[in-house]
């Protein structure tokens, strides 16, 4: 049997609905036999001439002196691992302590792959897209959402995006991935994101909204295959006691027989580690199991294709977090500092004229939405380009009526004053007349 052969009948076998939702590009991919395969294989042999690094002979790297004092805190044998190539799928230590990270909490019962490592969340957003994407397949995403998925599935490869009002009355809509699916063929495989805490809402779901969430995707998973990816970038960053702030990964596994939860996380905003490009990729099935090792095939060939590798030094600074004891006392350090700004922010818009500015509702992340209502005619890039021309204030604009603050990059004693010159300008455009059809013309 062909390798591509024998990748995909262990998942025809062990995943029949996740094979069935792959792209075309996703069935065709394997990991070959080509020099990493080989090189893996020859690794802790007394003599390697399998891979292309410069080492000292015994499996060390070679520093440049200047480079190895940037990293001197490291013991010898990290810094040869900063240095030198990552394996294609991440560092068995890193992959397999980022797991336990995940995990806290979750029952042994519920299975889940070892983390796959990516350069970034973007990146395994990416793997995703060429895995399950591709010309016609449908994704569905609560709007208004974060304009990468946009490139990510559509402008890279061809899927078509529907959407649905995340807020709906000034309330968070559960319904919104189940409507934006309605109307697409019964038994055609789709992709739905799942972003809590969400970007740009900056919101993460009370209880019986998450319970409702979780019934409407079994509910269209009774009608096709759907993956389900849980873009869970913010995880942790939940600011008021009584939302819950675990992934809801963990409870879509085992859901339902159609329904694929994946998981993507990383270091970026969990551990504060924004340069580091580090991301995760994990599924719902066992580590050792036949799924897991023809996803890992899969995954490997897409990065072995693209990037090369992931970056080795990163994952080496991530390692020292990990292995730190108490480092759930640093991560909670920067979820406080967060919810100050939240709280500071939260409070200053409570204040704000409501014929001017309504709030969205805001309970974790880095961001928070307002919405311009209609009746004022000013369009949310107006608003945006008026505060950077005369209030020296910057916020991304997310048309035709949001614009989104991200509170994580403002301190907190600022909050007040940024909400002030946003209503400030909002008033001062809703006051201004808008020109005539007629002016500018001669007689």
């Amino acid at each position: 049997m062909d390798p591509r052969t024998e990748i995909n009948a262990l998942l025809k076998d062990g995943a029949p609905e996740l094979f069935c939702a792959l792209s075309p590009l996703g069935q065709r991919l394997y990991f070959p036999p080509d020099v990493p395969a080989q090189a893996a294989e020859a690794r802790g042999k007394r003599i390697n001439g399998t891979i292309g690094q410069i080492t000292d002979g015994r499996g060390g790297a070679v520093p440049l002196p200047a480079m190895a004092a940037a990293l001197s805190g490291l013991s010898s044998d990290d810094l040869s691992r900063a240095l030198l190539y990552s394996p294609l799928e991440g560092m068995p230590e890193v992959r397999q302590r980022w797991r336990a990270w995940q995990r806290r909490g979750v029952s042994d019962e519920v299975p889940s792959s070892l983390p796959l490592v990516t350069a970034g969340l973007t990146h395994s957003l990416s793997i995703l897209a060429d895995l399950f994407g591709g010309e016609g397949r449908t994704v569905a995403i609560p709007r208004p959402f974060w304009g990468n998925y946009r490139q990510t599935f559509v402008m890279r490869t061809g899927a078509e995006v529907r959407t649905a009002p995340a807020y709906v009355d000034g309330r968070f809509n559960p319904r919104a991935i189940a409507e934006a699916l309605e109307g697409v063929p019964d038994g055609e495989p789709a992709v739905a994101l799942l972003n809590l805490p969400s970007n740009p809402g900056g919101y993460s779901p009370a209880v019986a909204e998450r319970q409702e969430v979780r019934r409407c995707l079994l509910a269209v998973a009774e009608r096709r295959p759907l993956v389900v990816i849980c873009d869970d970038a913010y995880a942790g960053l939940v600011f008021e006691p009584d939302i819950p702030r675990g992934s809801l990964f963990w409870e879509l596994i085992g859901a339902h027989p159609n329904l694929v939860p994946v998981k993507v996380d990383g270091g970026t905003k969990e551990f504060s580690f924004f340069g580091g490009r580090v991301g995760f990729l994990t599924f719902a099935c066992e580590p050792e199991s036949g799924v897991a090792r023809a996803l890992e095939s899969k995954m490997k060939a897409l990065v072995r294709s693209t990037i090369g590798s992931p970056v080795a030094a990163s994952q080496v600074v991530l390692l020292q977090a990990l292995r730190k004891e108490g480092i759930e006392a640093e991560v909670e350090a920067v979820r406080a500092l967060l919810e100050e700004r939240y709280r500071a922010l939260k409070g200053a818009l409570a204040g704000v004229e409501p014929e001017l500015l309504a709030m969205l509702p805001f309970n974790s992340g880095c961001f928070a939405l307002v919405e311009i209502p209609e009746k004022l005619g000013v369009t949310s890039d107006q608003v945006r380009r008026h505060l950077l021309e005369h209030h020296d204030t910057g916020l991304v604009s997310l048309e035709p009526r949001y614009l989104r603050i991200a509170h994580c990059s403002v301190d907190a004693a600022a909050l007040p004053e940024l909400v002030r010159r946003l209503e400030q300008g909002v008033r001062e455009l809703a006051l201004t007349p808008s020109p005539s059809p007629a002016s500018g013309r001669g007689v």
